[in-house]
């Protein structure tokens, strides 16, 4: 039985990535004649906007077939601006060819892709293109792909005999490297496992255009793949696509589970929260821009459904669940200006179907503003728009400045109340609302038995939560990164009403915003500057200028790579002056990397001019009755006011909010100037006694004091930082950036030999405080201690009392970069060492073991 396989081409906007769609079509027999992106006509590239520009802006699907595979492929775009659309296939997808050009080697958007890929965990072969013009060797490109990538890219050439094969895969797998030894020929299974398991990536060369190294690349994958399973007879699919044909709604899904048949209904959740079910009036299955009808597909197919009218892109089907939130997504705001006589209210709807299509569009009305507004990755995708809000309605629309779109979250631990009860009218609602780490997004939870409040009303305060942008209270920015937990509440058995409780939560939430303050977020790029050295200079300064933390990761001789993060609102548009200066020899990778406490938060407010208390969307006041008359209470008064206290604690010790290890470093980070300062003012100026002659003592009274010293000797131990050693040596901190857990076992590796040559006892402690439940570990590993934190414990907090603990017991010494960490050592009597400090001794002690092995060989020969 033939393999069905999903595989989506991956690629920088120029690879080659279209024209190798066509060479894989030509060559399979799918199409008869190849097409040419120059020539605006390829078999995928169908939209005009698309053969005009030369460039994929929609993801499309193709079929073919090879001797032991059916194929489905994914075209996806290449541009930055709808790396959207690119990242909602990931998902489908079986198996990855990422494209890569010759001539022009790793590009930024390139290596975001593959962190892509990384993230999505898809198994991923790599097509070097353009080899025909380019005039690097194919092993300084194997080079640049595994120092680049990953160590486990390895070169898979036509003309390459199975022992050499064997001998560059026994290099990068100790099972494989077994095999070798013995000398066996490595099995296609076990390779097929290794790739399938993103553990092996085989890199392969050619030339699409030319028709080279396509054929082998096929054979390839059609050798090297394993056909997924999929074990549930029940039905399940995923939405990645919205779209119109003819007056038709089609929903592109994968099917991952059981059967879907012409005619059979589906149950599923619309974005506003009610169910509907649908019968499925035929189901298409594409290829280019035709299509099959067909009465039914299995799990593994790929088709577009017609009858369905409320599903939404990332939505999950049957047993699925949702897709998470995309990694990738749009930092900036546009007003569309309509044409005179064109109401934007009746035109919302109409545009609304835009966003089903696109969901990174995010269409909004601003009420206060009365327009509509669209959030955008470029100049390209506004582009595009236009032309379809033009094709679509005839409308010829133009969009204004972009704007950069800021979040807010509370700024501390509070409880939130809301009270609803005019006359005949009666709710009550108080959250406990608390502050979450980047990246988390709103959280909605309960935590009230049933017996205080039934469970239909609980969930019917939950939908409220749910149906409404929360704002904050700076800027009325979305609100974002916090926790909204239902702790009280109350009803009247005759006088409440399903609104009265959206009225009390929204007044609750609003309250507790305003109790505890908020605090403005803005977006952050990651950024990776490439520039010749003659320029560094110049770029640092840049950077600095623009609010941005960074390093040089890497310089030679000619080029000079920084890393690091900045604002959007600064580094937006900053490309185009770095290609100026640098001559076009600067390359500038952006990457959005979440929201984070804004940079200059007094200007973004004073521009807002957002006056909380005057937003009557979002009012926190709440309604009281008395004398049979509803009264309104400021928000300053209501907890004096509630009817029911929620019992909750805010005590200091309970809102203290532990900033993440780099904060707390450039939060509390103190020169030496300060920290000896600090030590005059609290204990004083140094005092030492002056020098006398020691007395002379007998012998009975020195083997006195030996015997004295002898009953209570003091142990030595290290007690390392782990986080903080591996943030600060740079092969670790490289190391991280690709895979944490890689960098705490390569740490644990070098301690383990430094354990082993000095006989020195150690701790090696792991800052484990945002897992979730954490119970924390404490365990021996190769002689030593290893302790990972319980939740809302630090690394900081535990060393501490461990120092406090020992101190008068033991010799410690402490390897930190912690300003605190190094002052309370200070005030504990316990020698600190710095993380270059210890590395220094670490690598002498390695240095040492590499001399002693050295000897003893030359002794045994």
């Amino acid at each position: 039985m033939k393999k069905k396989l999903t595989i989506g081409i991956l690629a920088h906007v120029d690879a080659g990535k279209t024209t190798l769609s066509e060479a894989l079509l030509f060559l399979s027999g799918k199409i008869r004649k190849l097409g040419r992106v120059d020539h605006k006509n390829t078999y995928l590239d169908t939209h005009y906007v698309e053969r005009e520009r030369g460039i994929t802006i929609f993801s499309k699907q193709a079929r073919f077939s090879s001797e032991s595979c059916d194929f489905i492929l994914l075209d996806t775009p290449g541009h930055v601006d709808f790396s959207a659309e690119t990242e909602r296939t990931l998902s489908l997808l079986d198996y990855a060819i990422l494209v890569i050009s010759a001539p022009d080697g790793l590009q930024n958007h390139t290596r975001t892709l593959w962190q892509l890929l990384e993230f999505y965990g898809i198994p991923t072969f790599i097509f070097v293109n353009k080899t025909d013009i380019s005039i690097k060797l194919k092993d300084e490109i194997e080079y640049e792909l595994t120092s680049a990538l990953s160590k486990c890219c390895v070169a898979f050439h036509e003309k390459q005999t199975l022992s050499e094969r064997d001998e560059k895969l026994a290099l990068v797998n100790e099972d494989l490297l077994d095999a070798f030894l013995d000398g066996e020929t490595i099995d296609d299974g076990d390779i097929a496992t290794l790739i399938s398991e993103r553990r092996l990536f085989p890199c392969l060369f050619g030339s699409a255009l030319r028709m080279e190294g396509v054929e082998f690349l096929l054979n390839t994958i059609d050798k090297y793949t394993l056909a997924p399973v999929y074990s549930s007879p029940q039905f399940g699919a995923k939405v990645y696509k919205i779209n119109r044909s003819g007056g038709m709604r089609l929903t592109y899904m994968k099917v991952t589970g059981g059967s879907l048949s012409s005619r059979d209904e589906i149950s599923y959740i619309s974005v506003d929260g009610k169910r509907i079910t649908e019968k499925v009036n035929s189901i298409r299955l594409y290829s280019g821009d035709k299509f099959d009808q067909v009465d039914s597909v299995s799990a593994g197919e790929i088709c577009a459904v017609v009858g369905l009218s409320a599903t939404y892109v990332g939505q999950g089907l049957g047993m699925e669940c949702d897709t998470c939130k995309p990694i990738l997504e749009p930092v900036l705001s546009f007003r569309i200006e309509l044409p005179s006589g064109c109401d934007p209210v009746l035109y919302l709807p109409k545009l609304k179907e835009l966003e089903e299509e696109e969901p990174s569009l995010h269409l909004s009305w601003n009420e206060e503003l009365r327009q509509i507004e669209a959030h955008l990755m470029g100049d390209i995708q506004i582009d595009l728009l236009k032309r379809m809000i033009s094709d679509r309605f005839s409308i010829d629309c133009e969009f204004g400045t972009g704007r950069i779109l800021y979040k807010e979250k509370i700024a501390k631990r509070t409880v939130g109340v809301g009270h609803f009860e005019p006359l005949r009218h009666y709710a009550e609602v108080q959250f406990l609302i608390e502050p979450q780490p980047k990246g988390t997004g709103l959280i909605y939870d309960t935590n009230l038995p049933e017996n205080i409040l039934e469970i239909n009303w609980q969930r019917l305060i939950l939908s409220h939560l749910y149906e409404k942008t929360h704002r904050g209270t700076l800027t009325g920015a979305p609100l974002t990164d916090t926790k909204i937990t239902l702790v009280a509440a109350k009803a009247h058995l005759k006088h409440t009403e399903g609104g009265d409780f959206r009225e009390a939560t929204y007044r609750a939430v609003r309250h507790g915003l305003m109790k505890a303050g908020c605090v403005l977020l803005e977006p952050y790029y990651k950024l990776r500057l490439e520039t010749p050295n003659s320029f560094v200079g110049r770029a640092m300064a840049d950077l600095q200028s623009m609010s941005c933390e960074f390093e040089i990761e890497s310089s030679d001789e000619a080029v000079s790579v920084i890393s690091g993060k900045g604002p959007v609102a600064e580094l937006h548009g900053y490309t185009r002056e770095l290609i100026s200066y640098t001559r076009g020899e600067g390359r500038l990778s952006l990457v959005f990397d979440g929201y984070l406490p804004c940079h200059n938060t007094e200007d973004v407010v004073a521009k807002a001019n957002y006056d909380p208390e005057a937003d009557l969307e979002n009012t926190p006041h709440s309604v009281f009755c008395e004398h049979g008359a509803g009264f309104v209470v400021p928000w300053q008064e209501v907890d004096s006011h509630k009817h029911l206290d929620a019992g909750i604690s805010l005590s200091s010790s309970e809102i203290t909010i532990i900033p993440r290890a780099s904060g707390l470093a450039k939060k509390y980070d103190l020169s030496d100037d300060e920290l000896e300062a600090i030590m005059l003012r609290e204990f004083g100026p140094i005092r030492r006694k002056k020098y006398t002659e020691p007395k002379k003592i007998s012998a009975d009274q020195d083997l006195r004091k030996q015997k004295k010293r002898e009953l209570s000797p003091q142990k030595g131990l290290v007690i390392v930082d782990g986080y903080n050693v591996i943030h600060s040596w740079d092969a670790l901190k490289e190391l991280a950036e690709f895979s944490l857990e890689k960098a705490r076992e390569a740490l644990m590796d070098i301690l383990s030999n430094y354990v082993a040559y000095t006989k020195t006892e150690l701790t090696l402690v792991f800052d484990a405080y945002l897992v979730k439940d954490g119970m924390g570990s404490d365990f021996i590993h190769d002689g030593y201690r290893v302790v990972y934190t319980r939740e809302d414990e630090t690394a900081d907090t535990f060393i501490e009392k461990m120092m406090h603990e020992l101190g008068p017991n033991y010799n410690i010494r402490m390897v930190t970069g912690d300003r605190l960490l190094q002052f309370s050592a200070v005030r504990s009597g316990i020698l600190r060492m710095t993380a270059k400090e210890f590395e220094d001794e670490v690598t002498a002690v390695g240095n040492a073991i590499t001399d002693f092995v050295k000897k003893l060989s030359e002794t045994q020969k």
